[in-house]
């Protein structure tokens, strides 16, 4: 049984996780605004996965038979200055989500929740390819800074980028 401030926190972490999405759903239509595709497309995918992310964590809930309690969802940015300025704000966000998730799993170790725990392994190593990922993105586009054939090989390349179903609901559904 899973204590009552693990359950509201994962509540919260549901939350988050889908404010994330929403997050990058909107940074996803800013760049396609500016025709950059595969930026969007980029994005797109961290929207999805953001997602999967909310559905990992409320299967999880529904498996301890605790309640999926969803809250609204507060407003995201819907405009970006630049690639770059989307790329930082992902990798300052990205490092907040690692502070949720870590909070987590303090909350289940202090909670001697060893289920819980291990669940947990999983979004904390999630969360490290997550903050290498905008790292190596922020890299990228400011090799390219200025230079307009650099960015359009660059978008080329992320239109590229798949989507994949996270292993623990590949195996769940």
């Amino acid at each position: 049984m899973l204590s009552q401030k693990l359950h509201d926190a994962i509540n919260a972490q549901i939350n988050a996780e889908l404010w994330s999405a929403y997050l990058y759903l909107s940074m996803s239509m800013d760049a396609e605004s500016k025709g950059l595709r595969g930026v969007a497309n980029w994005f797109y995918v961290q929207f999805r996965e953001e997602q999967d992310h909310a559905r990992i964590f409320m299967n999880y809930l529904n498996s301890r038979d605790a309640k999926v309690e969803l809250a609204p969802i507060a407003e995201v940015p819907t405009e970006w200055p630049s690639v770059l300025a989307m790329f930082r704000q992902t990798l300052e966000h990205e490092k907040k989500v690692t502070s949720l998730i870590n909070n987590l799993a303090a909350i289940a170790a202090a909670d001697n929740d060893y289920a819980s725990s291990n669940k947990l392994v999983w979004f904390i190593d999630e969360q490290v390819e997550e903050e290498e990922s905008a790292r190596e993105m922020i890299d990228a586009f400011e090799a390219v800074e200025g230079n307009k054939y650099g960015l359009y090989m660059l978008d080329k390349e992320l239109a590229a980028r798949v989507y994949t179903v996270p292993s623990p609901l590949a195996t769940a559904e």
